[in-house]
């Protein structure tokens, strides 16, 4: 089956924790999402970055690869529960690109067992979200 989304940005809350370099750092970052169409429901999620390149007057002028853990709870396709997603990407021309995979085991209620993979594109305008899922 299928599902698509966009979502919003609730809240991003990201720290340094190593400048490599003056061009060059490491973050983490906690976020919240919030999902609406096929996925509907909020994600949580922290973030490991590492940023090659950025300018610290314009946080767009930036290329960075991060990694995270997504946990969604909501409804997808009109059943409920959560799961989480393994968010691996990279940003770059204030474009992010992500490979998604749902964690095996990680699905609860009406979404246990599910499993599958997917991507996500987000952009200073849009956000948007796709999975590829199965539920046994």
């Amino acid at each position: 089956m299928k599902a698509s989304a966009t979502f919003m940005p609730k809240k991003w809350d990201e720290k340094t924790y190593e400048q490599v370099s003056p061009q060059m750092k490491l973050t983490q970052t906690l976020a919240e999402f919030q999902y609406t169409g096929q996925l509907q429901g909020e994600g949580s999620v922290e973030y490991l970055m590492f940023y090659s390149a950025f300018d610290e007057h314009d946080p767009h002028n930036a290329t960075a690869e991060y990694v995270g853990l997504i946990r969604f709870k909501g409804g997808v396709n009109g059943k409920t529960g959560s799961f989480v997603l393994e968010d691996r990407g990279a940003f770059q021309a204030v474009t992010a690109k992500s490979s998604l995979r749902i964690l095996p085991g990680s699905g609860t209620d009406q979404l246990e067992g599910i499993s599958g993979t997917g991507a996500s594109v987000a952009t200073p305008k849009t956000c948007t979200i796709e999975l590829e899922y199965r539920i046994p």
